[in-house]
């Protein structure tokens, strides 16, 4: 079988075969972590991302290249979640510059296609590591260029590319040593890998479904059919499985049902020893799926936003029933659900104030203690559900500032505030790369009203260096890291770059990663202590700290966070 040139229509069969091959295999490329911490979300974030863009190729009905490259483009862009995910999007606008000037793809087209998305991802991260999915590209394009001159067959040529690209993965723990120690390539590398292999499936014919769930293809979205998306109380469809680590007991499952119950609507859940099916609506799936992760892990995450502008066929159907509705009844057309709720939205009658801030938190306390220090907007999200671009881009729409300050407050959501900074044209984004909570709360607090936005920035960013922290989770599998042999189930300690402590009793453990964290010029030590600590367990632990530490001040918040048990700062 040789192929010279393929066209728009069979280039956009083999990107959403790529992206259901990568969907497919997200939880094994989650597996792939190397911290056995119960967040693991690599796999997640690059399938939210490029399922993003392929809800979007989906929607054209007879795609141009040009059309196409678009809907690949600005899809990802906007889907993406994670440093993987912005990645992958970058990857992807670099090579849909180059084919949308072309009706067909040859070989050497494809060739300055890999040639280009390699050189915008590259760009996108200021200090690319190799033995990532970086260093995956970078060898698939440098194969590219290498075949070029050989062959006009793109079925040689993409398969000897994917040889290449499963090569170069292999040898990622050779370069990063932390790969090797935990005995796994980089996640994001072979999450890459997936997508050209679905791609090339698809090249070759094979029986592929590439109906995308989500899309207007789809009948899950058509759910609105006799509401007007104005007319939902919660905009979004969720579903995943749940992977117990353990059997559920009668109070558990009635107090799950009643927390779902809390935040949505439509609530099924169906549980026997081993999994629990779930379906909401709610305006928050990243609560749902958080308070999910503490019973075990996900598989099959689905999440349809059932009022999505943008479906414009879907959102034709809806208006003209609403209308039909609406006239029959004599009756206004209803405010939505979201302009029905209090939130920081900006008021486009009322000048825009200089400065403006918007911070990710997960948390009733920590979202509490954000407003408090003068955040205007809160997106919720964070180690377990990272928000993506657009979140990002929503958010801004919703603060009336000219300058607006972006706290990430994870290290895996910082490209993604970077993407959305450079996306926006009519404000001054400044994003503060605060890689914790702890630090996101420290840059406010340095945060001077009277001096500028470029010296604030640079005041809170010199901040974020004398900020020490520390979290508190359970292991998800057996491994070895950093010299720890950790058990399922065991309690880590993780500082900033490593993990700091291991063992079967959450506070001993606790006080030896703080033990770590300690030196000489130490001043204050904070605790935020989450959803499934007591207070009276976190005063006894600020107890034995003061007790310890005499000469540091010890402070204790409730921050009602799920997964860590602790979020700790040390300044």
């Amino acid at each position: 079988m040789e192929i010279q040139t393929i066209n728009a229509a069979t280039f956009a069969k083999m990107f959403l075969a790529g992206a259901k091959n990568l969907e497919a295999k997200k939880e094994w490329i989650n597996e792939l972590n190397v911290f056995p911490v119960p967040d693991g979300d690599t796999g997640t974030n690059m399938s939210m991302t490029i399922m993003s863009a392929a809800k979007a190729v989906n929607e054209l009905e007879q795609p141009t290249m040009k059309t196409l490259a678009k809907a690949i483009s600005s899809g990802s862009l906007r889907g993406a979640r994670g440093n993987s995910g912005v990645i992958l999007s970058q990857l992807f606008r670099g090579f849909t510059k180059v084919i949308a000037e072309y009706d067909e793809l040859d070989v050497m087209i494809l060739t300055d296609a890999m040639q280009k998305a390699v050189e915008t991802a590259y760009k996108a991260v200021m200090k690319p590591k190799e033995g990532t999915i970086l260093t995956v590209a970078k060898g698939a394009a440098k194969r590219a260029l290498e075949l070029c001159s050989e062959t006009d067959d793109i079925v040689f040529f993409v398969d000897e590319i994917i040889k290449e690209a499963d090569h170069v993965l292999s040898k990622t723990p050779d370069m990063l040593p932390v790969l090797k120690q935990a005995g796994v390539v980089d996640s994001g590398g072979q999450g890459l890998v997936q997508v050209l292999k679905g791609a090339y499936d698809s090249l070759l014919g094979k029986e592929i479904d590439y109906s995308i769930e989500g899309s207007l293809a789809s009948s899950s979205v058509m759910k609105i059919t006799a509401e007007t998306e104005a007319e939902i109380k919660f905009g979004y469809c969720t579903e995943f499985i749940i992977v117990l680590n353990q059997p559920l007991s009668d109070r558990q499952e009635r107090e799950y049902k009643s927390y779902l119950e809390s935040i949505g609507d439509s609530i099924v859940v169906v549980a026997d020893d081993e999994i629990v099916k779930t379906h909401v609506h709610t305006n928050d799936p990243g609560l749902a799926i958080q308070k999910a992760l503490t019973h075990g892990s996900l598989s099959k995450i689905k999440i349809d936003n059932m009022r999505e502008e943008h479906q414009e066929k879907l959102i034709k159907d809806a208006q003209k029933l609403a209308a039909e509705q609406a006239e029959n009844a004599g009756q206004a057309e209803p405010e939505s659900a979201e302009a029905a709720e209090p939130s920081a939205a900006a008021n486009p009658s009322e000048p825009a104030k200089e400065m403006g801030f918007i911070s990710v938190s997960i948390g009733e306390g920590l979202n509490e203690i954000f407003n408090g220090l003068g955040v205007d907007y809160i997106i919720e999200g964070g180690q377990t559900m990272n928000p993506s671009t657009e979140d990002m881009l929503n958010a801004i729409d919703q603060v009336n500032a000219k300058n607006i300050f972006i706290l990430p407050n994870n290290k895996n959501i910082v490209l993604a505030a970077n993407q959305a900074a450079s996306l926006v044209e009519d404000k001054e984004i400044i994003v503060i790369p605060t890689r914790t909570i702890p630090q996101g709360i420290t840059a406010l607090i340095n945060f001077i009203p009277d001096q500028t936005p470029a010296e604030n920035a640079k005041r809170m960013t010199e901040e974020l260096e004398n900020v020490k922290t520390g979290q508190v989770t359970y292991a998800v599998r057996d491994t070895e890291i950093d010299d720890k042999t950790i058990k399922q189930g065991d309690y880590m300690g993780i500082g900033d770059k490593t993990i700091l402590a291991v063992g079967e009793d959450m506070t001993a453990t606790t006080r030896e990663m703080i033990d770590q964290m300690i030196d000489e010029e130490s001043a204050i030590i904070c605790i935020y202590y989450g959803e499934e600590i007591t207070e009276e367990d976190a005063n006894a632990l600020g107890a034995s700290l003061e007790e310890a530490y005499p000469d540091v001040e010890v402070e204790i918040h409730f921050g009602g966070q799920p997964i860590y048990y602790y979020v700790i700062s040390v300044e």
